[in-house]
């Protein structure tokens, strides 16, 4: 492992050996194959590296770790040849490189699989791999579509993938699709591999999945380099990690000789509390409540079946499952994107189950969506814009229909501060801010709604760990205030940790009701497969109700 000698170096190039010497090493007998030596790439008013020194080992998986807005995917985008640094070098195998394009970075067998993927939905598997480089006959007259599906078919299996390539994309599962995405990437001769937040849209058991996917790529001589938050995924994965603060390099440590606290100090630059304790509160009358609840998805299919559901102010609920299990189309329903077949929703003892979108937050009901890009922003739009969704015939920002654009302003510039949103541009777009601090920015502007309601869709996903302690306080914080809180998440650590009670959904239905305090994680991934309780949990209100959400707070 890189540094392992030490098990730290304090990210000046400290080592003496540098890639490019004719031994090509690190001073720890591995061969280099990236090495970015004081890499400073800047921006209008932002430093975004300074003097970065990275050293990756061929055949290792090194994670780049730090919250967003750390530098992380810039220095990625640097070695991809999207951004020409304007100080240091970069050495791809010995040999100091200049990118100008991506294409030249492909040529020199980087690839780089993007956090939110670049495919074409309605095109093939096979479509999607060779786009760009597909091989012709006929003297170029037609694309060769058997020699594209035979090399796909070899790579799948000397890789261990089971894709089809003729599979169309739109109908393979999330984990599949980043499957395709590396397949993508070794069709074009990539030897070294950048993923950026790999597991951002993943579900645990995909996730499993990566991580094999991961070491079957190192056995054959790949590199990898991912950019990640997660402490629990740079542990678990990497051979070595670098940890970035601020545009800079805070060391390289070998994750078998660091902790989860040390590695969160780094990041931070501060203690971090990495589990949030929920103390017992006095709740109050219910504020939402469903009844019989069923819903139907785009194609008709019946995907939500009886759901009862009561949340009271002053408690959190959680919805615990593997995505896919009817949990979106529940709170699509609860939030009014989507109407209910059968059933009533009532909110603070209306039957809102006909109302408008717009009428339930008018009425104080907050929601941070499951798709940040689909339901939370605009990405054209700047941060004023987008601060101003949702309530643009508020008093606060609507005089006689005319928006005060001033008052707009100072709204979403406190919550550009309060939130951490880098960088700290009201009037940039928001497709230019990492997925992170775009869903900063979205729970920053739905919590401050002074909602009595907060219907919140992992709201951390892609949020770095000082930030997800501030979200984790807020949403404690909320609820000491008396708002009800319904909190769906594929963490289990999060919504065991902030939940009163704990429904795990299967097929559209809740399986078990329970304690998240009584549950072990082992039990709760059971659950999530669809193993119902045993007999000796009954089914009538008593510990751990079956399919009723409509209980006291533990």
């Amino acid at each position: 492992m890189t540094e392992s000698g030490t098990g730290t170096t304090d990210g000046t190039g400290t080592s003496e050996g540098v890639a490019g010497d004719s031994a090509n090493r690190d001073g720890t007998g591995g061969d280099l194959a990236v090495h970015l030596d004081g890499i400073t790439k800047r921006f209008p008013g932002v430093v975004a590296n300074d003097d970065v020194d990275l050293r990756v080992e061929q055949g290792t998986v090194h994670a780049l770790l730090g919250e967003n807005g750390a530098g992380k995917t810039t220095l990625m985008n640097v070695l991809y040849g999207l951004y020409e640094p304007e100080e240091g070098r970069v050495v791809v195998d010995g040999e100091e490189r200049s990118f100008e394009t991506p294409r030249d970075a492909i040529d020199a067998g980087i690839g780089m699989i993007h956090q939110h993927f670049m495919l074409v939905d309605p095109m093939t598997v096979a479509e999607n791999i060779a786009l760009g480089n597909e091989p012709t006959k006929w003297f170029g007259m037609a694309v060769d579509s058997d020699r594209i599906d035979a090399e796909i078919r070899d790579l799948c299996d000397r890789y261990g993938f089971d894709v089809d390539p003729t599979a169309t994309v739109e109908e393979l599962s999330v984990g599949f699709q980043q499957r395709v995405e590396i397949l993508k990437t070794l069709y074009r001769g990539a030897d070294v591999l950048i993923l950026d937040e790999p597991t951002a849209v993943l579900t645990p058991q995909e996730v499993e999945g990566l991580y094999d996917v991961l070491e079957e790529l190192t056995d054959r001589g790949k590199t990898i380099i991912f950019i990640t938050h997660k402490l629990e995924e740079a542990t678990h994965a990497a051979d070595a990690i670098t940890v970035l603060r601020d545009g800079e390099s805070v060391g390289t440590v070998d994750p078998t000789t660091t902790s989860r606290t040390d590695l969160a100090e780094r990041m931070v630059g501060r203690e971090v509390i990495l589990e949030a304790e929920s103390e017992p509160v006095e709740t109050g009358d219910v504020v939402l409540s469903t009844r019989d609840v069923t819903v139907e998805d785009a194609r008709g299919v019946e995907v939500v079946s009886g759901i009862d559901l009561d949340v009271r102010a002053g408690e959190i609920v959680g919805i615990a499952g593997v995505d896919g299990n009817g949990q979106a189309e529940l709170i699509e329903a609860i939030t009014g994107l989507r109407t209910p077949e059968t059933g009533t929703i009532r909110y603070e003892e209306q039957d809102v189950t006909e109302w408008p979108r717009r009428r339930r937050i008018e009425s104080g009901m907050a929601y941070v969506p499951e798709d940040r890009h689909e339901r939370g922003l605009v990405m054209p739009f700047d941060l004023v814009e987008n601060g101003l969704l949702g309530s643009q015939r508020s008093p606060e920002f609507a005089d006689d229909g005319r928006i005060d654009w001033e008052d707009v302003r100072d709204h979403t510039e406190e919550l550009i501060e309060t939130y951490d949103v880098r960088p700290p541009d009201a009037d940039a777009a928001a497709h230019s801010f990492s997925g992170g601090n775009q869903q900063k920015f979205i729970v920053g502007r739905e919590f401050e709604r002074d909602p009595s309601l907060v219907v919140a869709t992992h709201p951390t996903r892609g949020v770095d760990i000082g930030s997800t302690e501030f979200i984790h306080d807020r949403l404690l914080e909320l609820r000491r205030e008396g708002v009800a809180i319904l909190l769906v998440s594929s963490k289990l650590d999060e919504v065991r940790s902030l939940s009163d009670r704990l429904a795990v959904i299967y097929e559209g239905e809740f399986i078990d009701v329970t304690d998240p305090d009584a549950v072990t994680e082992e039990d709760l991934g059971l659950l999530m497969a669809g193993h119902r309780p045993g007999a000796d949990r009954a089914d009538d209100g008593g510990d751990g109700t079956t399919g009723d959400l409509g209980g006291e707070t533990r």
